[in-house]
């Protein structure tokens, strides 16, 4: 019996991507087998995180990383990194910033939400964040009016789809905050593909997700600079005792970085492409529906697909036919398309042909209907 009909649970098809809501991801078959090993073993975790950091380091190209409970825990560490540094006293202090650096600078097009504001993973940190610009827009003369106060502790800056209104380039406003002395963390969840690029944009340390394309358990990864790193994992004497990783996690980390490390990223590309010019190429024949691919935002490597619908042919505006979707069985979930278009984006990364079957059969039977 299946995890799903064992507990009376949903069966999703989960074309949405690496998610929280629908479990995020899967992991692959070495890291299951290394997880579960894990599990019924014991370790000196000090020795188990440093043979991660070592790794992480590799994987990034940067001085250091570390592994902490998740994402939004590892936006908090870096905060609280900036404002302790290894101070015994400041780290024992957290949440309480008596008597240093507490201001967290961001761009108010920055200040996202994935479940819980951003800004509250700022606040568990003891800090205060400050918002830069408008969600329009933000310009270098608006980070140095901002960084320019005396408490500031850090630059924080968001790489993901969520990000609203124009910018300056995170190279030029990480110069610009290093030229006032003033360290930047760059938030990227679900951009592991990306993370020696973001590194390259001269960030302090960068923070992605393991869990999401990785496939790793439920993971914060933190990489950048050596001192800062030193700094988060001190933070486990602190507020980070709340947001520690497992062993399993651990290990799965390493795992997941190994399975990487393998991947043939031309051939995975090359297969993701072609999965997607296929579903658009049968989802275009359908009533009512003109399907095209729709790359990443972002620029993470791969395309998805996007259904744009015809009310007046199909019945349903886009955001019925995502209700639709999720209603039945198993449960489709989708992701809303761009502003202003009658649009559903599909994400087809984690999906096996016979999920990818069953949506279209789905569609099908809606769009006929």
């Amino acid at each position: 019996m299946g995890l799903h009909a064992a507990y009376g649970l949903t069966r999703i098809i989960n074309a949405r991507g690496p998610y929280t809501p629908v479990g995020v991801s899967r992991s692959g078959e070495g890291v299951a087998t290394a997880v579960a090993a894990a599990l019924s073993e014991f370790f000196v975790m000090e020795e188990l995180q440093d043979a991660a950091d070592r790794a992480l380091a590799r994987f990034a190209g940067a001085e250091a990383g570390t592994v902490v409970h998740c994402t939004a825990s590892a936006i908090t560490l870096a905060v609280a990194a900036a404002m302790t540094g290894e101070s015994p006293e400041r780290i024992a202090a957290l949440p309480d910033a008596t008597g240093m650096p507490r201001a967290v600078v961001l761009p108010a097009g920055h200040a996202v939400n994935y479940g819980h504001p951003i800004e509250q993973a700022v606040r568990l940190a003891g800090a205060v964040p400050v918002r830069v610009g408008t969600d329009a827009a933000y310009t270098s003369a608006d980070l140095e009016a901002s960084l320019s106060r005396p408490d500031v502790a850090c630059l924080l800056l968001v790489s993901s789809r969520l990000v609203r209104g124009a910018g300056v380039e995170c190279s030029e406003a990480v110069a610009v905050a290093h030229r006032r002395g003033v360290p930047v963390v760059i938030d990227g969840a679900a951009q592991d593909f990306r993370i020696e690029e973001l590194l390259g944009t001269g960030a302090d340390l960068v923070t992605v997700s393991g869990q999401k394309y990785l496939g790793s358990p439920t993971a914060g990864l933190v990489v950048g600079r050596a001192c800062l790193v030193a700094a988060v994992r001190a933070q486990e004497r602190g507020i980070g005792r709340a947001m520690k990783a497992s062993k399993e996690a651990v290990i799965g980390v390493l795992a997941a970085l190994e399975a990487r490390q393998e991947l043939d990223m031309a051939a995975w590309r090359q297969q993701q492409a072609d999965k997607v010019a296929d579903f658009v190429a049968r989802a275009g024949a359908l009533r009512g529906v003109t399907a095209e691919s729709v790359p990443d935002p972002t620029g993470l490597p791969f395309e998805r697909a996007g259904l744009e619908v015809d009310p007046a042919v199909s019945g349903m505006d886009a955001a019925a036919l995502g209700t639709a979707l999720r209603a039945g069985s198993p449960s489709i979930w989708v992701m809303s398309g761009r502003e202003g278009r009658e649009e559903l984006l599909l994400e087809l990364v984690p999906l096996a042909p016979a999920e990818i079957d069953a949506i279209l059969a789905r569609l099908g039977e809606l769009l006929r209907d």
